[in-house]
């Protein structure tokens, strides 16, 4: 197969096409506002906008509105924010440890998340404030400490020990998230389940301030480190040639990564394949380098998301989705493909 050649990257083509894409994800954005069982017309859209703007919007507003400023734009608001989080996640995965099928959870982070959520809906956490989100976020930590403690943090960090070790922690965590499943009650089961395949229907301000933070601070260290990851991925003797120690790039970036991860994966569930998919057409579609393609994931990441999350909405109305079904159905065919392209 005959290598695609990409322009070179130059300031101002970031920003045209992260313009270009940021435009296709606002308009994602609000055309999934008019999607749902709730009819919304754009008179109460422009309304609502209008009273949220002023100040003057009450919770007696009309059903209409109530639907927009209450469900639905804070929901498109996490969607997005989640979409893009893991998509920028996927691109850093996908560069440190130099496998094309890596995504946000193959260091197990996903699992940790899992159990520390699963542990919070079993004890009763939902009661308290960032109960359920913070013990899954307590659980993410605990994987990444034990990925690194499993990979030996004292060493360089290879990128097969990496994998490696957060395939085992990640074995470990899946058979801990079944022991909990047999030995919960059959009252929590349906709770459990619908967040391991992943929920957005429950998106409040707090949870969607928390992992927009998170997305700004984690994105904006990650882009410091475009040019280390572009010499990262041609190897690490190259990378320290040229004046960039690989063994700390990684920790600091695996560290962010993870953290950012799974502050997203503790209030939304498990949400498969956006982070290899999204990188992945980015990347064939722009190039490699990652000055362009860590913008142009987080824009295409958000918008996928919300797509997903719409169709998870208004495919079976009334009746909805956990959105991780819409991605899983998405991202199961491209992964063969990715297999096949691989193995051509």
């Amino acid at each position: 197969m005959r290598p695609t050649v990409h322009p070179i990257v130059t300031p101002f083509r970031v920003l045209r096409i992260s313009g270009i894409l940021f435009l296709i994800c606002l308009a994602v954005f609000i055309g999934s506002l008019f999607a749902g069982p709730g009819q919304v017309g754009v008179r109460t859209l422009l309304s609502s906008l209008l009273s949220l703007g002023s100040g003057s919007y009450a919770g007696d507003a009309d059903a209409g509105q109530t639907i927009l400023l209450s469900l639905r734009i804070p929901r498109l608001l996490f969607a997005g924010i989640v979409g893009a989080a893991l998509s920028v996640s996927g691109v850093v995965f996908q560069a440190l440890l130099r496998n094309p099928l890596a995504d946000p959870y193959i260091l197990g982070i996903s699992g940790g998340a899992a159990v520390g959520a699963i542990a919070g809906i079993l004890l009763g956490a939902a009661a308290v404030p960032f109960g359920v989100p913070g013990l899954a976020f307590v659980g993410a930590l605990t994987t990444l400490l034990a990925v690194f403690a499993v990979a030996g943090a004292g060493r360089d960090l290879r990128s097969h020990t990496l994998l490696l070790a957060g395939v085992i922690v990640n074995a470990f965590f899946n058979a801990v998230i079944m022991f909990l499943l047999a030995v919960s009650s059959s009252g929590d089961l349906h709770s459990i389940m619908f967040w391991l395949m992943g929920d957005l229907s429950l998106a409040r301000g707090r949870d969607i301030l928390s992992v927009g933070a998170a997305l700004v601070v984690g994105f904006s260290v990650i882009c410091l480190y475009a040019r280390p990851l572009n010499l990262i991925v041609t190897g690490e003797e190259t990378a320290r040639t040229l004046g960039v120690e690989p063994a700390t790039a990684k920790r600091i970036l695996l560290v962010v990564t993870s953290l950012m991860t799974g502050l997203a994966v503790s209030v939304s569930g498990t949400i498969g394949f956006v982070g290899l998919m999204v990188p992945h057409l980015m990347r064939m579609a722009l190039g490699p380098d990652h000055r362009l393609l860590l913008p142009a994931s987080l824009f295409f990441g958000a918008a996928f998301l919300i797509l997903a999350d719409t169709l998870a909405r208004t495919l079976l109305a009334p009746m909805e989705l956990p959105v991780g079904v819409v991605t899983a159905l998405c991202g199961a065919p491209y992964f063969i493909y990715l297999l096949r392209r691989m193995n051509d």
